[in-house]
């Protein structure tokens, strides 16, 4: 329609484009088609997923938080650790034997007594005697050896003595 035409329905010019453009739009576009049962599937399968992610990552942090049991607290794991020129030596391994029979072998040469005896809460050993030793090339209050150590296995419960590097 122009504006030259007479009106019909006594609208401004403006308003009659408008209404005749909006009716051309809705007459010419297609209307959207939803596939209902294919959302609900992917909605159930991103779900199914999102729930199995969860799980996972609960499992993991469980695993984690196992594994972070046997730290001490300060980022040192189970593992060899030596310190300064301090040769790796057996005198400073323990091997832990846990209630299902099962040993590990931990070896404190280089860690502090602030670790070693988180450790041994952990482990719920005891601890005995702290005695310092003068070496030369080791970090003052790290450790140099424990009693018992490797081969003997040490259970809950046990004591277990430290030597220290004199400071």
């Amino acid at each position: 329609m122009t504006s030259h035409e007479a009106r019909p329905s006594g609208c401004a010019p403006f308003e009659e484009e408008l209404v005749n453009a909006m009716n051309r739009y809705a007459n010419c576009a297609d209307a959207p088609d939803f596939d209902a049962p294919g959302i609900v599937r992917r909605t159930r399968r991103r779900r199914a997923v999102g729930i199995a992610a969860v799980a996972t990552a609960l499992i993991v942090a469980g695993g984690g938080t196992a594994l972070a049991s046997m730290s001490d607290g300060t980022g040192h794991r189970a593992r060899p650790a030596v310190s300064g020129t301090v040769a790796k030596n057996d005198a400073a391994t323990m091997l832990f034997q846990f209630s299902d029979g099962q040993t590990l072998p931990i070896d404190f040469a280089g860690w502090s007594l602030d670790g070693f005896k988180s450790y041994v809460l952990k482990t719920q050993t005891k601890l005995g005697t702290v005695t310092e030793r003068p070496v030369t090339g080791c970090k003052p209050g790290s450790v140099l050896a424990i009693s018992p150590h490797t081969p003997k296995t040490v259970k809950a419960g046990d004591t277990v003595n430290v030597v220290l590097c004199a400071k």
